[in-house]
This record gives structure tokens, C-alpha cells and sequence, in this order.
């Protein structure tokens, strides 16, 4: 598993969320109360970008009539057919058997073990003619 500096906690606010692109993958990662989550932005019920739709609650009832309403902010509901997931796990509340959002383990570490590496820099020949500049790739 490769590992991948994000940014800086206080550029994640709480109740928050950051799109980016990793390797190819669509990721949103979300500061819930100060917690943060990873999650593939692709909803596995038909590939909307899963991570752009609202961030709810869940509705859960015991008894008819009893409406409880929990986990305020952790849901998110796919913009275009309005399935459910829980952002902690990945959860599905629309088919739980059958679908699930990936998640991706998301750490806080100290700004001096991120700084400390090991990097490799990626070099790239640069040369000048007649005034531009030219990259071989």
C-alpha cells in the first residue's frame, strides 16, 4: 500500500470534504467531526460520482410512528438515483448484501514524519532553444 500526503488537517475543516484524484482513482476524503474518511467517488450502483451528492443522516425507526434521526453528516446519498452510504464503512443502506462504497483508510500523522519521507523526485531533462523552454517527456 502506497501512501499519499493529502494536505494540511486545518485545510479540512470539520463537516468538509476533498476531491482528488489518486492513481487513476476518483477520492473524496471527509473530516467528520474531526474524524477523517476515505471513499472511491464512484457509486457502485451505476458509477455517479458518488461523492458529490448531500451529506445526511440516517433515518431509523423502532416502533411506527418513531423517527429517529442519527448519524447526522456520516451518510451520503448518490446525486443521481439517491442510494446511501455510510461514510465510516462504505455501507450500503440500499442494498447492504449486495453494494458497498470502497473506503480507504485515511491517518493524521505529525507534519514531521510526512516531511521526513522517503521521497523519490521524479527528474525530468529540461533544455533551452532560442528562447523556449522544452521538456522532453
Amino acid at each position: 500500500m502506497v501512501r499519499h500526503v493529502i494536505a494540511p488537517v486545518d485545510e479540512l475543516p470539520p463537516g468538509t470534504r476533498k476531491f482528488l484524484e489518486i492513481d487513476g482513482r476518483p477520492i473524496a476524503i471527509f473530516n467528520i467531526k474531526g474524524e477523517f474518511f476515505g471513499l472511491l467517488n464512484r457509486c457502485p450502483h451505476q458509477g455517479a460520482a458518488l461523492c458529490e451528492g448531500p451529506l445526511i443522516g440516517l433515518a431509523q425507526s423502532s416502533n411506527p410512528g418513531e423517527i429517529e434521526y442519527t448519524k447526522l453528516g456520516e451518510i451520503i446519498r448518490c446525486p443521481w438515483h439517491g442510494w446511501e452510504f455510510d461514510i465510516r464503512t462504505g455501507q450500503s443502506y440500499c442494498d447492504p448484501k449486495r453494494f458497498r462504497a470502497r473506503a480507504y483508510p485515511v491517518n493524521v500523522e505529525p507534519g514531521a514524519a510526512v516531511v521526513k519521507g522517503p521521497y523519490v523526485a521524479e527528474t525530468i531533462a529540461v533544455t533551452v532553444e532560442s528562447d523556449y523552454v522544452v521538456v522532453d517527456l
